[in-house]
């Protein structure tokens, strides 16, 4: 009972000397060193398989960090009893508020810190071959095209007529359009569509914008996710 007692006390029992040679310096060099290649391999399918409209080099240089913090904090709790259940706590009040607008940008925020945790557990060949199995197939799924890049047509015209115009004219250019939002003012008309092009060809804007009773027309790359 006492030899018991002795060893559980001798597991929770902690100094300031104890922790600081608690990590090898052999050790924190290979894995901040590894977590920091493999955070740039992770930025670099990041920017590979971007598809939105402007990208972020703030999220990519974020993925990096967020690789090397996560094997920081592993490699702290893996040497320390106490101090584990202690960053469990803490961790469990930490709120992120930020919005994704990115689906896939998910998957690359649990893909840093996963590649991290295993990281610093030990497990290099794990996270070396999976990071490297990951980057392949995000490759080969993301840049895949299976449909035409949608753009939104924002139209103002000064009356019913010359949006009857526009909409005829649109049929015979591009591949598909469909309305999203319409705006009527006196003397004025917005519109919102979705239109599928044909091809990469935008000089249609050009002739539509000179069309009587069309006072502009604006041609803007969409990534699928309208706010109306």
């Amino acid at each position: 009972m006492n030899i018991a007692l002795l060893s559980l006390s001798d597991i929770f029992k902690s100094s300031f000397l104890e922790n600081v040679t608690a990590v090898q310096p052999l050790d924190l060099i290979l894995v901040m060193g590894l977590s920091f290649l493999l955070g740039l391999f992770i930025y670099f399918i990041y920017r590979k398989t971007y598809q939105g409209v402007m990208f972020s080099t703030t999220f990519g240089v974020t993925l990096v960090a967020l690789t090397m913090i996560t094997s920081l904090v592993i490699l702290a709790v893996t040497s320390n009893v106490v101090l584990s259940l202690g960053m469990v706590g803490a961790l469990s009040i930490v709120r992120f508020r930020t919005a994704i607008k990115e689906p896939l940008d998910i998957a690359f925020l649990f893909w840093a810190i996963a590649a991290g945790i295993v990281l610093a557990a030990g497990f290099i060949p794990l996270a070396v071959f999976g990071s490297v199995l990951i980057g392949v197939v995000l490759v080969l799924f993301a840049n895949r095209k299976t449909f035409t890049r949608p753009y939104i047509l924002v139209l103002t015209c000064d009356g019913q007529a010359a949006e009857n115009n526009a909409a005829e004219f649109l049929k015979t250019r591009v591949k598909k359009s469909s309305v999203k939002s319409k705006t009527v003012r006196p003397g004025s008309i917005e519109l919102n569509l979705e239109v599928r092009l044909q091809s990469d060809d935008t000089s249609f804007v050009n002739e539509l914008a000179r069309m009587e009773g069309v006072q502009s027309a604006v041609l803007v790359s969409y990534n699928g996710d309208y706010m109306s």
